[in-house]
């Protein structure tokens, strides 16, 4: 079916979207379904005791929204590249969902900020503890991104002390080379004094997931004028 030049743009806009959305989606599936079934961390899901702990909350979030996301992600494509109106208002209701639900964690993040950043500590903390104990690759990575993405190295942040020092990102200047800051610290500054900030980001995201749903409805109108022209045209010609 012919789109206007408007609902195709809103066409492609979708395609890249889905296509972030299911890359992260997979990422995150795929690190919590690692965590949870590794032979070096599936034991700590079979302690009655430890079922409540930040560890095993964080890993069945990340499993739990990665499936979502793959679920949002097939609707969205499948709608938007075979132009199926049905799909793409289920996806919109999806989206709605999401972006909602986007809005209240950055608003529960930011009243809560003490509370978060001290669970998000503890995460970091079994994810630590645990590397340390098995080498297990896939925390290794895990721990490598978020000391370069939040620049701190480890629990103690003196790499000559640093029992995790691969996965330390490089010093920047010389007193970094003796005394870099560390993680646990960073992530509650993070969550305390940049509480607005951790807000804006959930926000944000939530903003780009609106931005695809008005994609999403634009996209439905155009199909549906599509169709009605297609219509319109048959009666008259029969």
């Amino acid at each position: 079916m012919a789109l206007d030049g408007c609902g195709l743009f809103c066409k492609y806009i979708l395609f890249i979207f889905n296509l972030i959305f299911a890359v992260v989606g997979m990422v995150f599936l795929g690190l919590g379904l690692w965590l949870r079934f590794s032979a070096n961390t599936r034991g700590i899901f079979e302690i009655d005791a430890l079922n409540s702990s930040a560890f095993v909350m964080g890993v069945t979030v990340l499993i739990a929204l990665g499936a979502v996301m793959l679920i949002v992600v097939a609707f969205g494509d499948y709608g938007a590249c075979n132009e199926k109106r049905c799909a793409l208002q289920v996806f919109s209701v999806l989206l709605v969902i999401l972006a909602a639900a986007e809005v209240a964690v950055g608003v529960l993040a930011y009243s809560r900020s003490d509370e978060v950043g001290a669970q998000i500590v503890e995460f970091y903390s079994s994810m630590y503890a645990l590397y340390l104990s098995n080498g297990d690759p896939a925390i290794g990575v895990t721990l490598t991104f978020t000391h370069k993405m939040l620049h701190c190295c480890g629990v103690t942040g003196i790499p000559v002390l640093e029992l995790a020092k691969q996965t330390c990102p490089s010093p920047d200047g010389i007193l970094e080379h003796l005394v870099m800051p560390n993680c646990p610290g960073i992530i509650l500054d993070v969550f305390n004094r940049k509480a607005p900030l951790v807000m804006g980001i959930f926000i944000g995201t939530g903003a780009l997931l609106i931005t695809a749903l008005i994609c999403s409805i634009v996209l439905l109108q155009a199909i549906k004028k599509g169709q009605q022209a297609i219509t319109e045209y048959y009666s008259k010609v029969y």
